[in-house]
C-alpha cells in the first residue's frame, strides 16, 4: 500500500484532518498524519489522530517515506518557510524533501485576504507551482488555487470535499506509473 504523508498545518481547515485521512485510506492510501506545532490548536478534539487513523504513533512516522504528499491546510507562514527551504521541524523537512525528491505534492493554501495580499505570498505559492506542486482551491477543488480569498475559515472548510484531494492523487499517481 503507497504512503501518503500528511502535512496538516494550523487553520481552520485542520479541523478536517479526519475526514481527509478517511478517504485516502478508502483510496488504499496508507496515511501518516504529520502536524505542524501550530495545528495542535486545530487537532486538540484529535489529539491522538495520528495513532488512531494511521495505526501507528508520529515518532514511527519519521522512519516512513512517502510515496506522496499532501499540505491541509498550507498557511502562510509554512508556505514561506517552505519555499526558502526552512526544514526547522519535522513537518517543513518533509515537506523540503519532498520538493527536493520530486514526489507528487498536493497542497491545499488556506489564507486570509490580508495574507493573500503580502507581496511573498504568490511569489512562494509560484515558486512551489513551478517545482511541480499542484495548488488545489479548498472551496472548489480546482487545480492552481492561490488562497481562499471569500468566505470564513470555517464557511471553507465545511464546504471543504477530501475527495477532490484524492481524485488529484490518483491522477498524479497514475502519471508516475
Amino acid at each position: 500500500m503507497p504512503i501518503l504523508g500528511l502535512v496538516v498545518c494550523g487553520a481552520p481547515l485542520a479541523a478536517r484532518t479526519y475526514d481527509l485521512v478517511e478517504h485516502a485510506r478508502r483510496a488504499q492510501w496508507e496515511v501518516s498524519v504529520v502536524p505542524t506545532p501550530a495545528a495542535a490548536a486545530w487537532l486538540k478534539p484529535d489529539s491522538d489522530i495520528s495513532a488512531r487513523v494511521t495505526g501507528f504513533a508520529l515518532p514511527q512516522a519519521k522512519r516512513l517515506r512517502p510515496d506522496a504528499v499532501v499540505v491541509c491546510p498550507l498557511t502562510f507562514n509554512s508556505a514561506g518557510k517552505w519555499a526558502i527551504g526552512i526544514a526547522d521541524n519535522r513537518p517543513m523537512s518533509l515537506l523540503c524533501e519532498a520538493l527536493g525528491s520530486g514526489i507528487p505534492i498536493v497542497a491545499i493554501p488556506m489564507v486570509n485576504e490580508s495574507l493573500w495580499n503580502h507581496p511573498a505570498w504568490m511569489g512562494h505559492i509560484e515558486l512551489l507551482q513551478e517545482r511541480g506542486v499542484v495548488m488545489l482551491d479548498p472551496d472548489t477543488g480546482q487545480r492552481g488555487a492561490k488562497a481562499v480569498r471569500h468566505g470564513t475559515g470555517d464557511d471553507v472548510s465545511t464546504r471543504f470535499d477530501p475527495a477532490n484531494v484524492v481524485d488529484v492523487l490518483a491522477q498524479l499517481s497514475r502519471n508516475l506509473a
